[in-house]
């Protein structure tokens, strides 16, 4: 047993909840796009998206993924051009729409895909592009301009916010006005956690429709399959977690920046940033769901997790492997890899859980001194 974990989810507690379930006793109402889901999905597009654009529920992000590739993806199109650095969720979903991910590399800085790299790949494949799936590594408020001009001409565009929801940059929450999907998850894991759920939000409401009806078996009005489609309802059971999760969200995010910024001050302290230590750049402020740091170039992350857990300490090393060194996807094509190999190298997530106290960051950080 680690007495420091990578990770403690802290889902609201019963009390929290009990009054929004004891309205599913009374509707009698479980699914389907019941009234709480409702009431979360009206919060949300109203307090986060200052009611532009549209937005639905579901039942996980790897769902939401899957229907926002295929509702947007060129129809005679092959390739999902993708990063390689991110969890495998997100090329799973493009070959569960009968698409190949073609990964591309990733910036130095930001760890995020490196749009000079994707300009060429879009230019060299042409027609064979069937979407771009790009992703904001650990919640970055990545910038769109770039993908939000893509896809109005022509190329579509998916965003995966996994790590998102919350994160906010100049005086508005990420995602709001794009127009393509933007998707974020609500695993348990996530700062926004209710268990499994996620979120699609765009600003074309004719596409969260489309989305809708999809998550909904591709349902008419007349309760006929009318497209192909699949169940992505989310429950009315987590709409009640959701809805306590809403209302104890602000708290939430300000404790994980807190320490988030322990841990900056303690890397300061302890001299780590002059010895090659190097954190994400990122951009905006960010519910972070855990700490990421690159260890020094003449280092292996590896060396680290062992040293820390030998120590009693639990961390991880996000993504390493990434997608592109993992048997399922090492076929499929891709560009040079050099700056996602040599971050995944050195890539390691420190435990951010909201019980976390200053003197439990400072130990971690001591046992990555010299």
């Amino acid at each position: 047993m680690y007495k420091i974990p990578f990770l403690k989810p802290n889902l609201v507690k019963k009390e929290a909840y009990l009054e929004y379930l004891s309205q599913i006793d009374e509707s009698r109402l479980y699914s389907n796009y019941g009234p709480l889901n409702g009431l979360f999905e009206h919060r949300v597009l109203k307090e986060y998206f200052r009611g532009e654009g549209a937005l639905t529920t579901v039942s996980n992000a790897t769902i939401g993924l899957m229907l926002a590739i295929s509702q947007t993806k060129r129809p005679n199109g092959r390739y999902a051009l993708m990063p390689s650095f991110t969890f495998p969720a997100t090329p799973l979903a493009a070959m569960w729409c009968g698409l190949e991910p073609f990964f591309i590399d990733i910036r130095h800085d930001d760890w995020c895909m490196d749009e000079t790299i994707l300009t060429e790949t879009l230019d060299r494949l042409g027609d064979q592009t069937a979407c771009i799936v790009t992703y904001a590594t650990f919640g970055t408020c990545l910038n769109l301009s770039r993908y939000e001009a893509l896809h109005r001409s022509g190329t579509p565009v998916v965003i995966d916010a996994a790590s998102s929801f919350g994160a906010s940059s100049d005086g508005g929450y990420f995602g709001r006005g794009f127009s393509g999907p933007v998707v974020y998850s609500f695993h348990a894991t996530k700062t926004f956690g209710i268990g499994e759920g996620g979120l699609v939000y765009s600003a074309d409401h004719d596409l969260i429709r489309r989305l809708r009806q999809a998550g909904n078996f591709g349902f008419s009005s007349d309760r006929v399959s009318v497209t192909q489609g699949l169940n992505s309802k989310l429950s009315e059971y987590a709409a009640a977690l959701a809805l306590a999760t809403l209302d104890a969200f602000h708290e939430k995010r300000k404790i994980r920046q807190r320490i988030y910024q322990w841990y900056m001050n303690q890397f300061q302290n302890a001299d780590l940033f002059s010895q090659g230590w190097r954190p994400q750049a990122t951009n905006g402020e960010i519910p972070r769901q855990t700490a990421s740091f690159l260890c020094p170039g003449d280092r292996s992350n590896i060396d680290y997790v062992a040293k820390l857990a030998n120590h009693q300490v639990e961390s991880r090393t996000y993504f390493s492997p990434p997608c592109h060194r993992q048997p399922l996807f090492a076929a499929y094509p891709r560009s040079e890899m050099y700056v996602t190999d040599h971050v995944s190298g050195r890539i390691i997530n420190l435990p951010t859980w909201e019980e976390m106290s200053e003197v439990d960051v400072a130990r971690v950080v001591r046992l990555l001194s010299p």
